[in-house]
């Protein structure tokens, strides 16, 4: 049995609570034994390691609702000659950026499978904790669809033995491929309601699959001991027949009407804005020999600031906010950059905050193991040099994060 007190700093717990100073962290094994002022905190037995947090902050692991570690950027150049196997080692080094940014979980949106899980579960290789959907369901001539207009195919998660396709159209394909999807290990359901950003022949604004398709999905994930389903949605039709189908979450949001927004407070439904994504396009753009193709170009200056208004109409609104960024079309590591943004559209740093901890955590399903600093959680804590408080844009930085502990193990320490 081991135990770690973490010290000497203020304690950000991801509840909301004001800060602690002089807070701690008593960790036994992988999980949370106390948390809150040093002075209230009971005295173990048996030798203690201690890490003296020097007067940073330490708070939960954080977690990013939406990232892809299996791609990173769309340089189309680069996609049709990179070699299939090439990715997963290129995604070690996505993963392990990721953790050294603070970013201790993550729901995979789309291209890492079984094996990439049980490859950081095993210890092969350092990496987030992380709910995978696998496959990405799209209908003909949608996002996910990577036919082009010159005939070829462009598909950015091909499909593989252990990933399936996730083409399909009319209710019956749909249940087919959703039970596909999940009987290869599939931990929830991604599916894109709307066109997109990045996808050659549709826009934002399209709306795929009818509510009756929707439905059969949220139907096939509810026989599979509750799975939930994740909408990639976009337009505001399309968000309107995800949320009105029992969809869990809507990732992006951009074209948000009062109606939707409407509906996801009576449903309760989760919006991750990934506010960071078209942003990214464009940086991409900018950058000599990116390969960032005109159409997604295009489309995301047509969207970036809608977007941003949306995202703060349905926060003034109420509508529950978890923290996403589509990592991938962004590089890994740089999540945090949406924190920020975030506040940009009205949030307090603490709001933010909670987005990525607390709120996070209940969009998973995981508020019983992560999220927060309370006794009988997992270990999943960082301690950042600066006040994030103060700062929010300090944790971009990832020198600011001093310290990663995941489930009990520090995986990067330069306090």
């Amino acid at each position: 049995m081991s135990t770690i007190l973490i010290h000497n700093g203020t304690l950000i717990d991801g509840t909301g609570a004001s800060p602690i100073q002089d807070g701690a962290v008593l960790i036994q094994d992988n999980r949370i034994l106390a948390a809150g002022p040093r002075s209230q905190l009971p005295q173990p037995d048996g030798p203690v390691t201690q890490i003296d947090a020097q007067g940073g902050a330490i708070l939960p692991g954080f977690i990013d609702t939406h990232v892809h570690l299996m791609l990173e950027g769309v340089n189309i150049p680069q996609l049709l000659t990179t070699p299939f196997s090439f990715n997963f080692y290129k995604a070690i080094h996505h993963m392990r950026r990721t953790v050294e940014a603070g970013v201790t979980s993550v729901r995979d949106a789309g291209g890492a499978d079984v094996g990439v899980k049980q490859a950081v579960e095993q210890g092969l290789v350092l990496g987030p904790r992380m709910q995978i959907s696998i496959s990405v369901l799209t209908t003909t001539g949608g996002h996910g669809d990577g036919w082009m207009l010159s005939g070829n195919t462009l598909d950015l998660f091909p499909p593989y033995p252990g990933n399936p396709g996730g083409l399909c159209d009319g209710v019956e394909e749909v249940r087919k491929k959703v039970r596909e999807v999940l009987r290869a290990g599939a931990e929830v359901i991604k599916v894109c309601a709307t066109g997109g950003v990045l996808s050659p022949t549709d826009h934002p604004e399209f709306t795929q699959f009818t509510e009756e398709e929707l439905r059969v999905m949220v139907q096939e994930g509810r026989f599979r001991r509750g799975v939930k389903v994740m909408a990639h949605a976009q337009g505001a039709e399309g968000i309107k027949n995800a949320v009105r189908a029992g969809i869990h979450s809507i990732e992006h949001g951009i074209f948000l009407d009062d109606e939707a927004i409407d509906l996801m407070l009576e449903h309760g439904t989760f919006l991750v804005p990934t506010l960071l994504a078209p942003l990214a396009v464009l940086e991409a753009g900018e950058r000599p020999n990116s390969g960032m193709p005109e159409y997604g170009l295009r489309k995301a200056r047509e969207t970036v600031e809608i977007h941003r208004e949306s995202i703060a109409r349905a926060y003034q609104a109420g509508v529950k906010i978890a923290m996403g960024t589509d990592a991938g079309v962004m590089p890994h590591g740089t999540n945090l950059r949406e924190l920020g943004l975030m506040c940009d559209v009205g949030m307090s740093p603490m709001e933010a905050i909670v987005a990525t901890t607390k709120t996070a955590a209940e969009c998973l399903g995981w508020q019983d193991q992560v999220g927060t600093l309370e006794p009988g959680k997992l270990a999943d804590v960082i301690v950042t040099r600066t006040d994030p408080l103060a700062d929010i844009r300090s944790l971009e930085n990832v020198d600011n994060i001093a310290l990663v502990m995941k489930d009990g193990k520090p995986v990067k320490q330069t306090l």
